[in-house]
Order: C-alpha cells, then sequence, then structure tokens
C-alpha cells in the first residue's frame, strides 16, 4: 500500500488562518490532557489553591496585630488594616506561587519520555508549552477566585470600583502568564524533577523580599531598594492601589511608578522565557 505525499505547493497553500487555527486546537488538545490529569488526581491541584489561604490566615491573624498597615497609604493600622493590606499582595503572591507546579510538570514529563512522544508528532513543536500554558492560566483563575472568597470572608473589601478590579485581575494575571514561561524553561533546562527541588528554594527569597508583607522602608536601605525592584512588589502595590487599599508611599521611582513597572516587568519576562522556552522544546534531544 503506497503512501501518497501531499505535493509541496499543497503544503504551502495551506492559509496563515488555518495553520493559526491548528496551533490553538493543538495546544487545547494539550491542555485537555493537563487537566484529565488534574481530574484524576485533584489532591495537589487542591493544595496548591489553599496554601496561599494558609499563608494570609498565619500573617494576617498571627501577626496583623503585630505589623500594621503602612502609614503612608489610606487606613491607619492594626490587624483589620493589614488584612486590606495583605490580601492584595497574596493576590500576587499566588501568581509566583504555581511556578513550582509548573516546573516540577515539565520536568516529569521530560523525565518519563512524554516530551520525546509530543516532538515526534506532526504538530508545531510551540503548541505542546502553549498547552501548559492554557492549563496553568486555568488554573491560576480558579486558584485567585479561592483567594477573592477567602479576602471577603476575612473581611478584606476592594474599593476601586470593577474598572480598578478588572484591571487589578488583568494585572495578576498578565504576572501569571510571565512566571509560568519562566517555569516551562526551568522546567526544560533542570536535570529531572530532583533538580526542580534546589530551585524551588528560592522561590520563598523572592516572594518574601518584596512589599507583599511589610513596607520595604522597614527594611534595611540596601535591602529596601532591592524588595522595591522585585516585579512582585510593582504588581502588590499597583494591585493595592487599583482596589483603593492601604499601601507604601515610597519615594523612588519604580514606587511611583508601580502601575507602569507591573505591565513591563511581565512584558519583560515574556520576552525572553517564552521564545527561549519554544527554542529550547524543539532542541531537546539534538
Amino acid at each position: 500500500m503506497s503512501v501518497t505525499t501531499p505535493a509541496p505547493s499543497a503544503v504551502s497553500a495551506v492559509s496563515p488562518a488555518t495553520r493559526a487555527a491548528r496551533v490553538f486546537t493543538d495546544s487545547w488538545t494539550i491542555a485537555l490532557r493537563d487537566l484529565r490529569h488534574w481530574v484524576r488526581r485533584p489532591g495537589p491541584v487542591v493544595l496548591g489553591w489553599f496554601f496561599p489561604v494558609l499563608m494570609v490566615l498565619m500573617f494576617g491573624g498571627l501577626f496583623g496585630g503585630a505589623i500594621g498597615a503602612p502609614s503612608g497609604g489610606p487606613g491607619g493600622s492594626g490587624a483589620g488594616d493589614y488584612i486590606d493590606f495583605l490580601v492584595p499582595g497574596m493576590f500576587a503572591m499566588t501568581m509566583l506561587f504555581g511556578l513550582e507546579t509548573t516546573m516540577t510538570a515539565v520536568t516529569t514529563d521530560a523525565a518519563r519520555g512524554v516530551t520525546d512522544r509530543f516532538r515526534s508528532m506532526p504538530m508545531n513543536s510551540s503548541v505542546v508549552v502553549m498547552g501548559r500554558g492554557i492549563a496553568d492560566m486555568l488554573d491560576s483563575a480558579v486558584g485567585l477566585a479561592v483567594m477573592f472568597a477567602t479576602g471577603l470572608l476575612l473581611g478584606w473589601r476592594g474599593d476601586g470600583g470593577p474598572a480598578g478590579t478588572l484591571a487589578a485581575v488583568g494585572l495578576l494575571l498578565l504576572l501569571r502568564f510571565a512566571v509560568l514561561w519562566v517555569g516551562i524553561f526551568i522546567g526544560l533546562v533542570a536535570g529531572g524533577p530532583e533538580a526542580v527541588a534546589s530551585v524551588q528554594i528560592l522561590i520563598w527569597p523572592v516572594g518574601f523580599l518584596s512589599s507583599v508583607f511589610v513596607d520595604p522602608a522597614t527594611m534595611p536601605s540596601w535591602l529596601g531598594a532591592v524588595a522595591e525592584w522585585n516585579p512582585l512588589s510593582a504588581t502588590a502595590t499597583a494591585v493595592r492601589r487599583l482596589f483603593g487599599d492601604p499601601g507604601w508611599a515610597g519615594e523612588s521611582w519604580v514606587a511611583q511608578h508601580a502601575t507602569l513597572m507591573a505591565v513591563l516587568w511581565p512584558l519583560l519576562l515574556i520576552a525572553v522565557f517564552l521564545p527561549l522556552s519554544a527554542r529550547t522544546f524543539r532542541r531537546l534531544g539534538d
């Protein structure tokens, strides 16, 4: 039985719109695979959703009365005002926490040979990482909704109105979209699932060396400057302003332009790590 190979002219005749549709369809197929895995093993996914909730309860309940909200923002100090300061910051922190899940999933697929099987299929090499990105964004949206519900139960109320709320959610998901490409790239270059554990240790310094939990003005000057330039701080500060919540009133350029930096930092990360991830995936096994 002979196999007829399409003529080159027939292949080249495929329109860009058709190719784009195929890429999206294949990416959605890969995303559905990840979603089915989460349905079969919901434990790690649910734990990822509720771990930030535990962090809010710990910091808000145990340390809120001692820390208080920054004096530079609207509101005063104390545990109640600290919840208004902490919750928007934890929205941003939640977008960072998913990095570990992304790295682990990518390295596990590579170690089990799943990635090699995907590369042997007749589809665009970018759809595998794109599919993983779609699944992670859906997971992050649910996790963010869980955090919103937790904040409301703890008494947090955003006063930014519908427009401010939509803008804040957009900035949070933009940060998550940028972070997931960092996770995909690290997962692809890591030697295996065991190597990811050493990278996970770095997530905590990045998260805590920011304005999520405390005002950087309370830190030593050099450390506070590092915290101000942390991309997580830019998103946390911008989200607090959009929600009308207490925030720190830094005098540096990056503090005064937090909303701008909350857009520029993720775009920079995407511009660097998205093409790196696609290129690394294409070269796996070469």
